[in-house]
């Protein structure tokens, strides 16, 4: 009797999760972040002290955040 609680129990927890489900332009602004972040890393690597940084913020805290949050 108490397995059958908690299984009823979990799937409960389940159906309040949101249904992230990507589509093609959450895909395409994941590419794109994941292309700014390379491009911020081989700057960096050359020696830029502004572009680097500024590329890699844009990527890590812009693009990645967008493309999972857009609908």
């Amino acid at each position: 009797m108490a397995k059958k609680v908690k299984r009823e129990e979990k799937r409960k927890e389940w159906r309040h999760l949101p249904n992230i489900s990507f589509q093609k332009k959450n895909y395409l602004l994941l590419l794109l972040a994941i292309v700014v972040i390379i491009t911020g890393f081989i700057a960096l690597a050359k020696g830029s002290i502004t572009l680097a940084p500024l590329l890699l913020v844009i990527g890590y805290c812009i693009l990645v955040p967008l493309a999972i949050l857009i609908k």
